[in-house]
């Protein structure tokens, strides 16, 4: 008999996330566990095969997203495009896993942690919607 699915995408998306800090040993999704997570994308940027990109793509966009609904008040949801990302205030909208993927592809001057730093100043300006990759 197999394991019960989780009841929604959301409950998936945090199972995921979940998983991903404990294997990262982070005690909490914040500012901290991002930098574990750029620190791990930088180690495993040379090992990861074509075939593993897309599965390690997701997993660690879930853990980045986790971080920015847990540290700037996000809730998941659809993006303009159908992506799956986090909105924060009903006005932005994040795609974590366009940053990830960003990362692997470019190293450290696409890092993960000068992104999730630079949302607060996204936040700033609430007159303006902004859709942000």
């Amino acid at each position: 008999m197999s394991a019960s699915a989780p009841e929604s995408p959301v409950a998936a998306l945090r199972a995921a996330a979940d998983a991903l800090r404990q294997q990262l040993r982070a005690s909490s999704f914040d500012a901290v566990a991002v930098q574990q997570l750029a620190d791990f994308i930088e180690t495993q940027r040379a090992a990861l095969s074509a075939a593993d990109r897309q599965g390690v793509t997701t997993a660690l966009g879930c853990f980045l997203g986790q971080c920015l609904v847990e540290t700037y008040g996000g809730t998941w949801a659809q993006g303009p495009d159908g992506t799956t990302g986090v909105g924060i205030n009903q006005q932005h909208f994040f795609n974590p896993f366009f940053r990830v993927a960003e990362q692997l592809d470019k190293g450290l001057s696409e890092s993960v942690v000068a992104f999730f730093a630079s949302v607060p100043i996204h936040l700033e300006n609430p007159g303006r919607r902004q859709w942000i990759s």
